[in-house]
């Protein structure tokens, strides 16, 4: 087996990782970053949240969506 074989497809992986991560990386490095409190404030729709995000919900809604999902395909 000769590694000249594959080389056209280690060059392909490569450039194929290398243009998914460059713009982001460009994005980083030359994007602007001032934080304030505003933006690093959570959003709750105007108004205090209530009660605890974790709440459980009734099964109907998950058989609801269920039902929803097969009957949208």
């Amino acid at each position: 087996m000769n590694i000249e074989q594959y080389l056209p497809v280690l060059l392909f992986i490569l450039v194929g990782i290398s243009v998914g991560v460059m713009p982001q990386v460009i994005g980083y490095i030359l994007g602007p970053n001032r934080p304030d409190a505003a933006k690093n404030s959570p959003y709750e729709c105007g108004f205090e949240a209530f009660g605890d995000a974790r709440m459980k919900f009734d099964v109907r809604y998950y058989l609801i969506a269920i039902l929803f999902i097969l009957f949208d395909l």
